[in-house]
């Protein structure tokens, strides 16, 4: 065992004491993704994709379970859209992406290319609603966006990137509102059944809302290194858009009357959430809900008369049975393999050579927690099957131990910085000012991430006044 750690160790930086680099080292390694030629993208290379496709199956078949279907809107928007919404402008404007020169020509208008699709949108939905019956509008839209970051890294934060983004119009706030919940609901469950990654959700700050929302609802996931990644947002727009690009409708009673809209959204983020949630100091363990690869097989002694037929029997049954599965025909050694799949994180590998032939048993090994038994080919599917759901289980269940560990409760600033310096969630009492929060920010470098529903605290850590809110903060991505 020592000394098979020492040789991932010398494959990728120690993961406890060197994690940037260690997260750095595995996507690339496990051919996730590779730098683009312009600076602050990325190259998402198959292994990397067949993630996002796998989170992407997971995630319409529960927008279209909801109600929601799927569309596609322009990547360039006339930038006087994006001057509509003050707030929104004023928030995008440093993000923002130009186009001024098309054909050979100067364009007329400048165009932004897509940031976001509010504008986009809104200006679409202003066309095809007339009345009460259009209502709700239900769309989802999967796509790329460019935000020009000034700091990038791979999945994490990257000039273009892929996403889903759901923009829908209610004719009631109460509709709105509780569309802009049951998403974030739905992203949550998602999380936490698929990526097996539990989640703190609930209100952001003013400060920390979407650009033009009247208010933006997060999902927060902890990091092994104890800082928190935003992981997807669900915002109420109210009827700032709806006044600024004219989305009304003819109402029952014959009054006309704006929408109420709503936007949420995930991105390719989410792969980074599940790199630095379940990694260890071998790379990878990817949930089996949305590892490619769920199975590897590992001939042993492959030469030898019926292990590579044997071995592509199983593959078969297994694939038959609906698990993804291949197998390693190639000529590399055995331990080449092992080290090979085990950092690109596959949930489970199975060892078949001839004395298991012989035997009609498998050798099954757990990416998760490297247990390593011996069983009965007969029925091969159906444990291997059982044996993912252990692991999609017990890999929850890790994270939530972590989870509920590493969130401490304090009462100061000074408390604060040292939670966060040990790694940790805090929750703390918050006055509910502005100032408060950006001098607990300058003190501590952690931000409000949300605030915690149903508990309360006498006063605010910063100030020492009635505390309004119970504030979780904690150091981000």
């Amino acid at each position: 065992m020592a000394k098979d750690k020492e040789q991932f160790v010398n494959q990728i930086a120690d993961i406890e004491t060197d994690f940037p680099r260690w997260y750095t080292d595995v996507v690339l390694k496990t051919k996730l993704v590779d730098y683009g030629p312009v600076k602050g993208t990325m190259v998402i290379r198959p292994y990397g994709y067949a993630i996002w496709e796998n989170i992407q199956k997971e995630l319409d078949k529960r927008f279209k379970a909801t109600g929601h279907q799927n569309a596609y809107f322009p990547l360039l928007i006339p930038y006087s859209f994006m001057t509509r919404e003050a707030e929104h402008v004023e928030g995008f404007a440093p993000e923002v992406a130009v186009v001024t020169v098309g054909g050979g020509e100067t364009l007329a208008e400048p165009l932004v290319i897509r940031p976001t699709s509010e504008t986009i949108i809104g200006e679409m939905y202003s066309k095809w609603l007339q009345s009460y019956r259009d209502l709700p509008i239900l769309i989802n839209q999967w796509a790329n966006v460019v935000r020009w970051e000034k700091t990038t890294r791979p999945f994490l934060r990257t000039s273009e990137f892929l996403w889903q983004e759901g923009h829908t119009v209610h004719a009631t706030e109460e509709e709105a509102m509780e569309e802009t919940m049951k998403m974030l609901g739905v992203y949550k469950e998602f999380a936490e059944t698929c990526l097996a990654i539990p989640v703190f959700t609930g209100r952001k700050t003013e400060k920390e809302k979407f650009a033009g929302a009247v208010a933006t609802f997060g999902m927060e996931a902890m990091m092994h290194d104890g800082k928190s990644l935003q992981a997807g947002t669900s915002h109420y727009l109210g009827q700032n858009f709806a006044k600024a690009f004219d989305i009304q409708f003819l109402d029952k009673d014959g009054t006309h009357k704006y929408g109420y809209t709503t936007s949420w959204g995930v991105s390719t983020r989410l792969i980074g959430a599940l790199i630095m949630s379940h990694g260890d100091a071998r790379g990878l363990i990817l949930p089996p809900v949305v590892a490619p690869i769920q199975a590897i097989i590992v001939p042993i002694a492959a030469k030898k008369e019926g292990v590579l037929e044997a071995t592509a029997k199983l593959k078969a049954d297994l694939l038959a049975a609906g698990i993804r599965a291949d197998a390693d025909v190639s000529d590399n050694s055995p331990g080449w393999k092992f080290n090979e799949w085990e950092m690109k994180g596959v949930p489970l590998r199975i060892e078949l050579g001839p004395r298991d032939i012989e035997a009609g048993k498998m050798v099954l090994v757990r990416r998760d927690t490297h247990e390593k038994k011996e069983v009965s080919l007969e029925n091969a599917a159906q444990t291997v099957q059982e044996l993912l759901k252990e692991i999609q289980s017990n890999l929850l269940a890790l994270a939530r131990e972590r989870k509920e560990k590493r969130v401490v409760t304090e009462d100061s600033v000074d408390g604060i910085l040292k939670g966060v310096e040990g790694g940790n969630f805090v929750k703390a009492g918050w006055c509910g000012c502005r100032e408060c929060e950006d001098k607990i920010k300058e003190l501590t470098a952690a931000s409000a991430r949300v605030i915690v529903e149903d508990e309360h605290a006498e006063t605010c850590a910063c100030c020492g006044k009635k505390a309004k809110h119970v504030v979780l903060f904690a150091r981000a991505y």
